[in-house]
């Protein structure tokens, strides 16, 4: 998962979507608060379910060291207080649409998703299986904070309380420190693990899976960061952030005229009838 899956998400097509007849008035009423709902819980599909079990698991298993448990809390106050002080929303409905791809951008998430998720996930279970704890214990870091990223996009994703900005900042802060922990990764297995010479070909094939699957984590997640996130993805966040508060600042110095000019308007109307 390369972080920014949910971005690839497209707008709805507003010329699809059929005109309300006049019969339908009070029913769009309570849209706002209906779409509100359904976007808090809709965030909660299976995938959100099984993620939030891994992170469980992962807390429980003692494989996480401390600082990895305590950065998501970090993040995550970090997250909230910029959408607090520094880059409130502007309350748009389509804010979260910052950057839109053709089928070379989803079959780029798509490989980020194979690379950073089921890949290190696949390799932990078969850690498990095949009793190896130090291949455990090196992947399993990455697919922890990982999967708090993923849960936390797909949660703000539904809430129009964060701009953005801070949308983009969710998986630089996650993708920087994942780097740090891939990094670890390839030290323990390339380094702190060797095989026997007279090892069989399952056991050469698995040691060999792991170093490449680290490095290749390392090498996506890089590329993610230096060639995506921070050249395109943060300037364009900004881009739109600055462009929608440039709308809503203008829409309201609009009102104001208007009604000034109303006021105006009404004033000799009065003083005639008088």
């Amino acid at each position: 998962m390369s972080g920014v899956s949910l971005l690839a998400r497209g707008q709805p097509d507003e010329a699809s979507t059929p005109a309300a007849k006049p019969m339908e008035k009070p029913v769009n009423k309570q849209l706002p608060q209906q779409s509100m709902v359904g976007g808090i819980m809709g965030s909660l599909r299976v995938i959100e379910l099984q993620l939030v079990a891994f992170i469980m698991v992962f807390s429980a298993s003692g494989l996480v060291p401390l600082f990895d448990l305590v950065f998501p809390v970090f993040a995550s106050a970090y997250i909230l207080a910029l959408s607090r002080f520094v880059f409130p929303s502007n309350g748009t409905a389509d804010s979260c649409d910052t950057f839109q791809g053709g089928k070379f951008f989803r079959f780029y998430v798509f490989l980020g998703t194979t690379v950073g998720l089921f890949l290190p996930l696949a390799y932990v279970l078969g850690g498990f299986a095949r009793g190896d704890d130090h291949a455990v214990r090196s992947a399993t870091p990455h697919l922890f904070l990982l999967s708090f990223q993923i849960l936390t996009e797909n949660i703000i994703s539904g809430l129009s309380l964060f701009s953005p900005p801070v949308r983009t900042l969710v998986p630089m802060l996650y993708t920087v420190r994942r780097i740090f922990v891939v990094i670890d990764w390839m030290s323990d297995v390339w380094l702190m693990k060797t095989l026997p010479g007279n090892a069989p070909i399952k056991d050469i094939a698995w040691y060999w899976f792991g170093r490449i699957l680290s490095v290749t984590n390392l090498m996506y997640f890089s590329i993610n960061l230096f060639g995506f996130l921070i050249p395109k993805f943060l300037p364009r966040s900004f881009e739109r952030y600055f462009k929608e508060g440039a709308e809503v600042h203008s829409k309201m110095d609009e009102d104001k005229r208007s009604a000034a000019a109303n006021k105006s308007q009404s004033q000799p109307t009065d003083k005639k009838d008088d």
